[in-house]
Protein backbone atom coordinates (compact mmCIF):
# COMPACT_ATOMS: atom_id res chain seq x y z
CA UNK A 1 0.00 0.00 0.00
CA UNK A 2 1.50 3.33 -1.08
CA UNK A 3 1.43 6.04 1.61
CA UNK A 4 0.90 9.52 0.23
CA UNK A 5 1.21 12.74 2.21
CA UNK A 6 -1.00 15.57 0.95
CA UNK A 7 0.57 19.00 1.31
CA UNK A 8 -2.09 21.60 0.42
CA UNK A 9 -1.25 25.16 -0.53
CA UNK A 10 -2.06 28.02 -2.86
CA UNK A 11 1.63 27.97 -3.89
CA UNK A 12 1.40 31.60 -4.97
CA UNK A 13 4.31 31.19 -5.62
CA UNK A 14 5.88 27.93 -4.50
CA UNK A 15 9.23 28.71 -2.83
CA UNK A 16 12.21 26.89 -1.35
CA UNK A 17 10.50 26.74 2.07
CA UNK A 18 7.72 24.56 0.61
CA UNK A 19 10.28 22.29 -1.04
CA UNK A 20 12.45 21.99 2.07
CA UNK A 21 9.44 20.94 4.15
CA UNK A 22 7.99 18.56 1.52
CA UNK A 23 11.39 16.94 1.01
CA UNK A 24 11.92 16.63 4.79
CA UNK A 25 8.65 14.66 5.04
CA UNK A 26 9.66 12.47 2.10
CA UNK A 27 13.04 11.71 3.70
CA UNK A 28 12.15 11.50 7.41
CA UNK A 29 8.75 9.78 7.59
CA UNK A 30 7.22 6.55 6.30
CA UNK A 31 5.42 8.45 3.51
CA UNK A 32 6.31 7.16 0.03
CA UNK A 33 5.28 10.29 -1.86
CA UNK A 34 4.33 13.86 -1.07
CA UNK A 35 1.67 15.37 -3.32
CA UNK A 36 1.75 19.17 -3.42
CA UNK A 37 -1.96 19.85 -3.87
CA UNK A 38 -2.57 23.24 -5.48
CA UNK A 39 -5.64 24.82 -3.89
CA UNK A 40 -7.91 26.31 -6.55
CA UNK A 41 -8.93 29.93 -6.53
CA UNK A 42 -12.04 30.27 -4.38
CA UNK A 43 -14.61 31.91 -6.68
CA UNK A 44 -16.16 33.68 -3.67
CA UNK A 45 -12.91 35.40 -2.72
CA UNK A 46 -11.63 38.30 -4.75
CA UNK A 47 -7.87 38.08 -4.61
CA UNK A 48 -5.99 40.19 -7.14
CA UNK A 49 -2.61 38.76 -6.20
CA UNK A 50 -3.62 35.11 -6.74
CA UNK A 51 -2.38 33.77 -10.05
CA UNK A 52 -4.53 31.52 -12.21
CA UNK A 53 -4.80 27.88 -11.05
CA UNK A 54 -2.80 26.50 -13.96
CA UNK A 55 -0.03 29.11 -13.64
CA UNK A 56 0.45 28.09 -10.01
CA UNK A 57 0.32 24.40 -10.95
CA UNK A 58 2.96 25.05 -13.63
CA UNK A 59 5.25 26.56 -10.98
CA UNK A 60 4.78 23.47 -8.78
CA UNK A 61 5.62 21.24 -11.78
CA UNK A 62 8.79 23.25 -12.41
CA UNK A 63 9.76 23.26 -8.72
CA UNK A 64 9.34 19.51 -8.18
CA UNK A 65 11.24 18.35 -11.29
CA UNK A 66 14.13 16.24 -10.13
CA UNK A 67 12.50 15.34 -6.79
CA UNK A 68 11.53 11.70 -7.18
CA UNK A 69 9.08 11.66 -4.24
CA UNK A 70 7.42 15.06 -4.74
CA UNK A 71 4.45 15.23 -7.12
CA UNK A 72 2.30 18.21 -8.19
CA UNK A 73 -1.45 17.63 -7.90
CA UNK A 74 -4.41 19.46 -9.44
CA UNK A 75 -6.93 17.08 -7.86
CA UNK A 76 -8.96 19.90 -6.28
CA UNK A 77 -9.42 21.70 -9.62
CA UNK A 78 -11.88 18.97 -10.56
CA UNK A 79 -13.99 19.20 -7.40
CA UNK A 80 -16.94 21.52 -6.71
CA UNK A 81 -16.18 24.81 -4.96
CA UNK A 82 -15.93 25.81 -2.19
CA UNK A 83 -13.99 22.70 -1.35
CA UNK A 84 -13.35 21.00 1.98
CA UNK A 85 -10.41 18.74 2.79
CA UNK A 86 -12.78 16.03 4.02
CA UNK A 87 -14.44 15.93 0.56
CA UNK A 88 -11.07 15.80 -1.21
CA UNK A 89 -10.01 12.87 0.97
CA UNK A 90 -13.22 10.93 0.20
CA UNK A 91 -12.71 11.57 -3.52
CA UNK A 92 -9.06 10.47 -3.42
CA UNK A 93 -9.81 7.34 -1.40
CA UNK A 94 -12.42 6.30 -3.99
CA UNK A 95 -10.15 7.12 -6.95
CA UNK A 96 -7.02 5.50 -5.48
CA UNK A 97 -8.39 2.67 -3.36
CA UNK A 98 -4.97 1.03 -2.90
CA UNK A 99 -3.31 4.22 -1.56
CA UNK A 100 -3.29 5.44 2.00
CA UNK A 101 -3.57 9.23 2.30
CA UNK A 102 -2.27 11.36 5.15
CA UNK A 103 -2.35 15.12 5.70
CA UNK A 104 0.71 17.31 6.12
CA UNK A 105 0.11 20.51 8.04
CA UNK A 106 1.81 23.17 10.08
CA UNK A 107 1.39 23.41 13.82
CA UNK A 108 -0.83 26.48 13.34
CA UNK A 109 -3.30 24.39 11.30
CA UNK A 110 -3.33 21.68 13.94
CA UNK A 111 -4.38 24.28 16.51
CA UNK A 112 -7.47 25.15 14.45
CA UNK A 113 -8.07 21.58 13.21
CA UNK A 114 -11.09 21.13 15.52
CA UNK A 115 -12.87 23.82 13.43
CA UNK A 116 -12.47 21.90 10.16
CA UNK A 117 -15.52 20.32 8.55
CA UNK A 118 -15.73 16.63 9.62
CA UNK A 119 -12.38 16.79 11.43
CA UNK A 120 -13.28 13.74 13.57
CA UNK A 121 -13.96 11.70 10.42
CA UNK A 122 -10.65 12.84 8.91
CA UNK A 123 -8.80 11.75 12.04
CA UNK A 124 -10.63 8.44 12.13
CA UNK A 125 -9.42 7.51 8.63
CA UNK A 126 -6.19 9.45 8.10
CA UNK A 127 -2.92 10.23 9.83
CA UNK A 128 -1.72 13.82 10.28
CA UNK A 129 1.94 14.71 9.94
CA UNK A 130 2.68 18.03 11.59
CA UNK A 131 5.72 20.27 11.23
CA UNK A 132 6.52 22.73 14.01
CA UNK A 133 6.41 26.35 12.88
CA UNK A 134 8.45 27.74 15.76
CA UNK A 135 11.14 26.09 17.88
CA UNK A 136 8.93 26.30 21.00
CA UNK A 137 5.96 23.92 21.14
CA UNK A 138 2.72 25.89 20.66
CA UNK A 139 0.10 23.15 20.33
CA UNK A 140 -2.94 24.56 22.09
CA UNK A 141 -4.62 21.20 22.73
CA UNK A 142 -2.10 18.95 24.51
CA UNK A 143 -4.29 15.86 23.95
CA UNK A 144 -3.52 16.13 20.22
CA UNK A 145 0.14 15.46 20.96
CA UNK A 146 -0.82 12.05 22.37
CA UNK A 147 -3.25 11.11 19.59
CA UNK A 148 -2.06 7.91 17.86
CA UNK A 149 -2.76 9.33 14.39
CA UNK A 150 -0.99 12.65 14.88
CA UNK A 151 2.75 12.65 14.28
CA UNK A 152 4.84 15.70 15.13
CA UNK A 153 7.82 15.47 12.78
CA UNK A 154 10.79 16.60 14.80
CA UNK A 155 13.90 18.32 13.43
CA UNK A 156 11.97 19.76 10.50
CA UNK A 157 13.77 22.92 9.39
CA UNK A 158 11.99 26.08 10.51
CA UNK A 159 11.27 28.03 7.32
CA UNK A 160 10.38 31.68 7.88
CA UNK A 161 9.55 32.38 4.25
CA UNK A 162 6.08 33.24 3.01
CA UNK A 163 4.64 33.60 -0.47
CA UNK A 164 3.13 36.97 0.47
CA UNK A 165 6.59 38.25 1.48
CA UNK A 166 7.96 37.11 -1.90
CA UNK A 167 5.09 38.79 -3.79
CA UNK A 168 5.64 42.05 -1.89
CA UNK A 169 9.38 41.94 -2.55
CA UNK A 170 8.87 41.35 -6.29
CA UNK A 171 6.35 44.19 -6.41
CA UNK A 172 8.87 46.57 -4.84
CA UNK A 173 11.61 45.48 -7.24
CA UNK A 174 13.72 43.45 -4.79
CA UNK A 175 15.78 40.41 -5.79
CA UNK A 176 14.09 37.25 -4.43
CA UNK A 177 16.01 34.75 -6.60
CA UNK A 178 17.52 32.88 -3.61
CA UNK A 179 14.02 32.17 -2.23
CA UNK A 180 12.72 30.39 -5.34
CA UNK A 181 13.79 27.40 -7.43
CA UNK A 182 15.55 28.79 -10.52
CA UNK A 183 12.92 27.52 -12.96
CA UNK A 184 10.15 29.13 -10.89
CA UNK A 185 11.99 32.45 -10.71
CA UNK A 186 12.46 32.42 -14.51
CA UNK A 187 8.77 31.63 -15.07
CA UNK A 188 7.69 34.49 -12.77
CA UNK A 189 10.19 36.90 -14.31
CA UNK A 190 9.37 35.99 -17.93
CA UNK A 191 5.66 36.50 -17.28
CA UNK A 192 6.07 39.63 -15.16
CA UNK A 193 4.02 38.05 -12.36
CA UNK A 194 3.45 39.96 -9.11
CA UNK A 195 4.74 43.22 -10.59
Amino acid sequence: MKKVGLYFGTYNPIHIGHLVIANHFAEHTDLDEIWLVVTPHNPFKKKKTLLDNYQRLEMVFKATEGFEHLKPSDIEFKLPQPNYTSDTLIYLQEKYADYEFALIMGEDNLNSFHKWKNYEVILEHHHLYVYPRVPARTIADESLLKHPKIHIVENAPIMEISSSFIRDEIKSGKNVKPLLPGSVWNYIDDNLFYK
